[in-house]
């Protein structure tokens, strides 16, 4: 076991936004996530890697409210969370993205992102489709902040073209802007560069870092692009089949003789 678990997960921060204690989940006879520990704190871009299967985005299931956990407690701001509904975690400020795509194709980059507005207007169905107040006046906010988001993460031009004709970078950049009209204080970003050229993730590393700055984010990032979570994250903790190997900052997640043998390699 690597011994930068115990000097990151052990210790409570005074300025922890999230914090996993020993979380397990089981499918049966298969334990998918095993007694995971950590925290996450404030303001800071947290990395989640590991090889395909570690139980990363089971992880990010578990935090999102569309798995329940076998055991273990999910602490969001002090307060449990783990059963919950994924809704009800949305308007407590968690937002996610996901490894596969999940856009309403037939929908416009504008109506996308008008959708996730929903929980922050107060206004019936009935108000909403006779026009009555405040229903005009919401709407017209949301469709503001819809293109605000959209120019933020340069979609702006393309704000009425449906969603399915965007390529693959476009539509990674247009859920993120669909995930930040929630508002969230935490952003989960679940494999972001994935099909991404050189260009583009160097670009999606400075996005991540400003929309960090701008919106007061704490962001949590699975990725298996080794360059980017190293350069980019705080602090990076590290799954091999279900179990945490190692938490720490980059310099020292790198050196580790346990993420080398699991993960990175020699090399």
């Amino acid at each position: 076991m690597s011994p930068y678990i115990t000097n990151n997960t052990a210790v409570s921060h005074s300025n922890s936004i999230l914090e996993v204690k020993q979380l397990t989940v089981r499918f049966g006879g298969l334990v998918a996530v095993n007694n995971v520990s950590f925290t996450v704190n404030k303001n800071e871009i947290f990395g989640l890697i590991g090889p395909n299967g570690a139980g990363k985005t089971t992880l990010f299931n578990l935090i999102t409210g569309l798995l329940q956990p076998s055991s273990g407690q999910l602490l969001y701001q002090g307060q449990e969370i783990a059963k919950l509904r994924p809704y009800q975690i949305a308007t407590k400020g968690i937002a996610r993205t996901f490894q596969n795509i999940r856009l309403f194709g037939n929908l416009s980059a504008i109506e996308n992102v008008i959708i996730a507005r929903h929980i922050h207007t107060n206004s019936s169905i009935f108000r909403g489709v006779l026009g009555l107040a405040p229903a005009p006046i919401e709407e017209l906010k949301t469709k503001q902040k819809a293109l605000e988001l959209l120019d933020l993460v340069g979609l702006i031009d393309r704000a009425q073209e449906k969603a399915r004709n965007f390529s693959y970078g476009d539509q990674r950049r247009l859920e993120i802007a669909r995930a930040l009209a929630l508002e969230p204080q935490v952003l989960l970003l679940d494999e972001p560069a994935a099909g991404m050229n050189h260009q583009e993730k160097h670009y999606l590393s400075q996005f991540i870092r400003e929309i960090c700055i701008n919106f007061n984010l704490t962001t949590i990032l699975i990725e298996h692009h080794v360059p980017l979570v190293m350069g980019l994250c705080d602090r990076i903790a590290v799954l091999n089949f279900g179990k945490l190997i190692a938490v720490g900052n980059p310099a020292e997640v790198r050196t580790d003789p346990a993420v080398i043998e699991a993960y990175l390699g020699a090399e």
